[in-house]
């Protein structure tokens, strides 16, 4: 167990000498829209799951390696994640998410100089909610995977679409039948870098 933490240090260490000096870090601000949809499992009857809408906001950075297209971005956003679900015969019931998001990508990035640029990125997503909920158990911690793509515009500007993947369970329904449910969430995002 001891070797865990001089492996990950001596990676750590590999990784700040392999990057060049003429590296590149920028700061900025990032907002959106969130779409979220449920995935039932184990939950009988007719149930009815609609797209629940919020939005997110916050700061970010990008660390940019020049010339090789490759980099990373991290955000720290409030965001607001939920699921609506109606019971046939009965009112829709709405679960709300609001919350620490934090999406870190590995994002590459190939185009027209600093005019134009189209970029892939991919990476986990951490999600630390805020709300305690009457109906069910939610996780207060989540990992998820983000998969996303968008254009970078006069060096400046990014727009972007992103699709979050969690890799557990958001939170369990208490029904005695092991019933839980997933919050998978599109994005689409605009950000400008100072």
């Amino acid at each position: 167990m001891k070797k865990i933490p001089a492996i990950l240090l001596l990676m750590a260490l590999a990784l700040c000498l392999a990057i060049p000096a003429h590296a590149q870090i920028h700061f900025g601000l990032k907002g959106g829209v969130n779409l979220s949809k449920a995935s039932l499992t184990n939950v009988e009857g007719n149930f009815k799951k609609d797209n629940f809408t919020g939005f997110f906001i916050g700061p970010m950075a990008e660390f940019g390696i020049p010339l090789t297209g490759l980099g990373v971005d991290a955000s720290l956003l409030f965001a607001q994640r939920g699921v609506k679900v109606a019971k046939e015969g009965f009112e829709a019931t709405t679960i709300r998410q609001n919350g620490l998001d934090i999406p870190v990508n590995l994002k590459y990035t190939f185009g027209l100089g600093s005019l134009l640029g189209v970029y892939v990125a991919a990476g986990p997503d951490f999600f630390f909610d805020f709300k305690k909920s009457d109906l069910v158990d939610k996780k207060k911690a989540e990992v998820g995977i983000n998969v996303g793509a968008g254009v970078k515009l006069l060096n400046h500007l990014q727009v972007g679409a992103n699709y979050n993947i969690p890799l557990g369970k958001t939170a369990t329904i208490e029904n005695g039948e092991g019933a839980y449910y997933k919050t998978k969430t599109w994005q689409v995002s605009l950000a400008y870098l100072f």
